[in-house]
């Protein structure tokens, strides 16, 4: 077996709409389709970034009162997700500017590359890493 690529990454949100405005309107993720599930009360929601073989798709589930993530000390499972940028300071920027606070901009120790996190409505990590 082969794995060629990470083909999508999925997430439980508390708020659809919050979620909408963050991954759609504020990151800028396309929507490839919407479903509400009746057999199980939730939203669906599939999004896609990038082009081609690069794409990623984030698979955003909006259930009726979904456990708060754990913080500290962290627990086993996703981290954060990470998105490569080309220009970190320029992309905090654009963050701030429709209203994300990003923490200060560091070097990762062991790469030598810029990064930073930011949160999404439900507090999940989110990099930005150049």
């Amino acid at each position: 077996m082969k794995l060629r690529a990470i083909h999508h990454v999925a997430i439980i949100v508390s708020d659809i709409q919050a979620a909408k405005d963050f991954y759609i309107d504020k990151l800028g993720f396309e929507v490839i389709r919407e479903n509400y599930r009746e057999q199980r009360k939730d939203w669906k929601l599939d999004l896609r970034i990038g082009e081609g073989t690069e794409a990623v798709e984030l698979e955003i589930f909006a259930e009726p009162d979904p456990p708060k993530r754990v913080n500290r000390p962290e627990a086993c499972g996703l981290r954060h997700l990470a998105f490569h940028v080309e220009d970190i300071e320029t992309a905090a920027a654009e963050l701030e500017k429709r209203g994300i606070t990003c923490e200060p901009i560091r070097t990762d120790e062991y790469t030598n590359k810029k990064m930073t996190f930011f949160f999404d409505p439900d507090g999940l990590p989110l990099e930005l890493h150049e």
